[in-house]
């Protein structure tokens, strides 16, 4: 059995992680990973052809990576990283996805946000939406600790 003591944060966590929570967590993780690899293939092969239109695919893949991570960690620190990236990333989907309709020169290749998402059947526009859903349900105590991001990597092991 594991005698080590859990933090008020853990059991929100969990319940976070369960159910719904994981399914947003995998599709995440799968957006992150479809975005991670098809930028750097962009930026590799012809990054000369479209530079806009593949940085804001890279950016919107650190933005994926940086959620799914957010969304799997506990403390309050991580809930506001997870928000602000989450608004982040509906905020770009909107604006790429107009200016994409509105302006297509200004993005001769798609991007992972482009028409709203189209290449990825529109997930990207659908995904935060119900991000911030489950945020809003998931709020961790009041008492929690903060847990800062960058602080986490200097707990112990449990």
């Amino acid at each position: 059995m594991n005698s080590a003591p859990q933090s008020p944060a853990e059991p929100g966590a969990r319940r976070r992680m369960s159910g719904i929570g994981r399914v947003l967590v995998a599709v995440y993780g799968v957006l992150a990973l479809a975005a991670l690899g098809r930028s750097f293939v962009q930026i590799v092969q012809k990054f000369d052809e479209a530079p806009l239109a593949y940085t804001l695919s890279a950016l919107a893949a650190v933005v994926y990576v940086i959620a799914t991570i957010a969304l799997v960690r506990s403390g309050r620190g991580w809930y506001r990283v997870a928000w602000a990236t989450i608004v982040f990333e509906l905020t770009g989907v909107l604006v790429v996805g107009t200016l994409s309709i509105a302006l297509p020169g200004l993005f001769p290749h798609d991007t992972v946000w482009s028409w709203y998402g189209r290449g990825y059947l529109f997930i990207p526009l659908v995904l935060p939406v119900l991000g911030m859903w489950w945020l809003a349900k998931h709020r961790p105590a009041a008492d929690a600790p903060v847990r800062e991001p960058l602080a986490a990597a200097e707990r112990p092991a449990q």
